[in-house]
């Protein structure tokens, strides 16, 4: 080899391990350049170089640029994979926060605790975070608070980075689990599945679609159909008016080839509509301020093409956007320009047998800067200066037209109200009244987080209520919304409904642009099982139209959704905490119970239990029928695959998945059995 060949190789093994060196030296990643809502699981929004009070971030007297503000309880979860080197941060509680509550920090990673915090309250000093990770493949950032129920409780990890291998970025916590499909396919044979039981009010329009599996075509009758109701002998859907009060039963009926399928059907005309939770499809968590006509009408097909109609899906709700100026023969809100024909939109709507929702709010301007159901204008004019200083607006004018709104909804056909503010009385009060006099059934759901001191009164005016906050697409938000609203229990009931806010399953936008549901399939089948068992309004927070199969088939089960639909209206109950399983019970009205076994394997209870590090197991867990004062035999029927599973004798062994269910019938053998109350 001569010389100059020799100086050439030692040139390039030296270039090469300059260039090893360098990126092993890692790259900085500042939390703030992430989109950090998708690393996110806590439910209020986080915020990039500001607290989560939208101002600067401040610890004991010093300004930060970079970093970013969590609110009340946050978790943040990233996939490292192993190609980070270090991670750094100043914490504390911001200056500008609540003076009584802490917050602590920790930083995990493959649920070892990297770094944990001193409880830190605004104006203490702050702590300097260097954690070297080496090796992590996921990394949890936590910050938990001594009350749950404070606000303004504003945290920052300032100047928060990391150091990254090879030019590598943080992702987001990965979601691969299998999603496996329970529920059988519906048979060919007629099922009618429309609840047993419908409210409406003496003459005023009435609509009510019969739902029903089966090949088609299918030809539905009635026996006994009171006078003023028509039958449409193909499509199914009953409309006119009944102007006598009462209760009439009805024999539903619907044949094929297969064979006919029959059901009892009691419509009591009176005071209370909606006798069961509404169930069908609101557009915020699909499209938020995109939503427009199009999208609608594409729900409104997909709602009927995907079969999902035939198993009771009903509602196609619009949300915030949708509003425009007032006009009109009552000075109303009218649709804007993405929503052109919006009579003629729910016509189509009502012709495919479902019902129509629209949003609205007391204050001068909604959530997302469109007109409200107030003015401090007397004509009710929404000018841009209003519009562009939306925040600004969020409170009630001097002037009110709700029952202009009213009016004009009944006017359009309007089923549904989502009304959305910081829920007050006055506001919900005049609107239950304008709705009620409107000289339609419109079901008025208030949203969000109603304040439970006043739940007697929501119990009294309202069809549902908001039980908590925005839902996000995590585990720590369904637990918040849903695995801790027990103490609501007693309020709902037919015609007044516990609401704690949409499915997040599916494509969804919560806190980003659309993506697959961050839920795992277990956890998936635990939130569909729980809003069933509470009795609570189930509104699909996804486009139709991009259902997968294994999403379609969550939806698709009639009997999960029978104890979602169960006259007697009653909700689950938690009964038992035990060994990291969660029982809830619910008392149907054919005298079984519908229990759900969910594994919550210790949530909130360590800091690693806040995060999903891929090595979880299922739980085996012995179900002990006497602790819930259930002795005796019990015929148990599993829901989600529709199968018998035997008698069992005092107690029965179950397999329950991380975050997972096991949801029972459980049908009395041989003697009376009593839930203790």
């Amino acid at each position: 080899m001569n010389y100059k060949l020799k100086l050439f190789i030692v040139a390039i093994i030296l270039i090469g391990a300059v260039a090893i060196a360098h990126a092993q030296q890692g790259n900085h990643v500042w939390l703030d350049d992430l989109l950090v809502s998708n690393f996110s699981e806590g439910i209020p929004s986080v915020s990039a170089k500001t607290s989560a009070g939208s101002d600067s971030m401040k610890l004991q007297g010093v300004y930060f640029a970079r970093g970013i503000g969590v609110q009340s309880l946050s978790v943040l979860s990233f996939y490292l994979d192993g190609k980070a080197k270090k991670f750094t941060a100043i914490v504390g509680a911001d200056d500008k926060g609540n003076p009584i509550t802490s917050s602590k920090f920790y930083v995990i990673g493959d649920r070892k605790i990297l770094f944990g915090s001193k409880d830190m309250k605004p104006g203490d000093k702050p702590e300097n975070v260097d954690v070297d990770l080496s090796g992590i493949k996921r990394l949890g950032l936590l910050v938990t608070i001594a009350d749950s129920g404070a606000g303004r409780v504003y945290s920052d990890w300032a100047n928060a980075k990391f150091e990254m291998l090879n030019n590598a970025m943080p992702e987001p916590m990965p979601n691969d689990d299998e999603r496996y499909i329970l529920t059988p396919h519906s048979s060919k044979i007629p099922r009618i599945n429309s609840p047993l039981v419908f409210g409406a009010t003496p003459g005023n329009p009435f609509l009510y679609t019969i739902a029903a599996t089966g090949e088609r075509p299918l030809h539905f009758s009635a026996i006994n159909l009171p006078k003023g109701l028509f039958l449409n002998a193909k499509t199914g859907i009953i409309t006119g008016k009944i102007t006598r009060r009462g209760n009439y039963i009805i024999t539903l009926k619907a044949g094929n080839k297969f064979g006919t399928a029959t059901k009892r059907l009691v419509i009591k005309i009176g005071d209370t509509i909606v006798l069961t939770p509404p169930i069908g499809w609101n557009g915020w968590n699909s499209w938020a301020k995109s939503i427009d006509k199009e999208k609608v009408i594409a729900s409104a097909n997909a709602m009927v093409s995907s079969g999902l109609s035939n198993h009771g899906w009903t509602y196609i709700n619009v949300d915030d956007a949708w509003q425009g100026q007032r006009g009109g023969k009552y000075n109303a809100i009218q649709p804007n320009e993405k929503f052109t024909g919006f009579k003629k939109m729910i016509d189509y709507i009502h012709s495919k047998g479902l019902k129509f929702g629209v949003y609205s709010t007391p204050w001068i301007s909604s959530y997302a800067g469109y007109v409200g159901g107030s003015s401090n204008f007397k004509d009710g004019a929404y000018p841009d200066f209003i519009k562009n200083n939306k925040r600004a607006y969020r409170y009630i004018g001097k002037y009110r037209f709700e029952k202009n709104d009213a009016l004009q909804m009944a006017d359009w056909g309007v089923d549904y109200l989502k009304y959305d503010w910081h829920i007050e009385l006055n506001s919900a009060e005049r609107m239950s009244a304008a709705l009620k006099n409107s000289g339609r059934d419109i079901f008025f759901s208030i949203s969000n987080s109603a304040p439970f001191a006043l739940a007697k009164d929501w119990e009294r005016i309202t069809n549902a209520w908001r039980t908590g906050p925005d839902i996000r697409d995590s585990w720590l938000s369904l637990y918040v919304s849903a695995f801790s609203i027990d103490k609501w229990a007693p309020y709902g009931g037919p015609g007044h409904w516990n609401d704690p806010d949409m499915l997040i399953v599916g494509n969804v936008t919560t806190g980003s642009s659309l993506h697959p549901t961050r839920l795992t399939p277990d956890e998936q089948y635990s939130h569909v099982s729980l809003f069933s068992l509470l009795s609570a309004p189930l509104n699909i927070g996804c486009p139709i139209e991009q259902l997968d199969p294994f999403t379609l088939n969550l939806l698709s089960n009639d009997e999960v959704l029978e104890i979602d639909q169960d006259p007697l209206g009653k909700s689950a109950r938690l009964l038992a905490d035990e060994d990291n399983v969660q029982i809830w019970v619910k008392p149907m009205q054919d005298g079984s119970y519908a229990v759900g076994l969910f594994n919550i394997d210790g949530f909130g209870k360590t800091p690693q239990s806040f995060f999903r590090w891929g090595d979880e197991k299922p739980r085996s867990f012995l179900f002990d029928f006497s602790k819930l004062n259930l002795p005796g035999k019990w015929q148990l029927r599993d829901v989600w695959r529709q199968k018998n599973l035997g008698v069992f004798n005092g107690s029965f062994t179950t397999s329950i998945h991380h975050h997972g269910v096991v949801l029972l019938r459980m049908f009395p053998v041989g003697i009376s059995n009593k839930l203790s109350k």
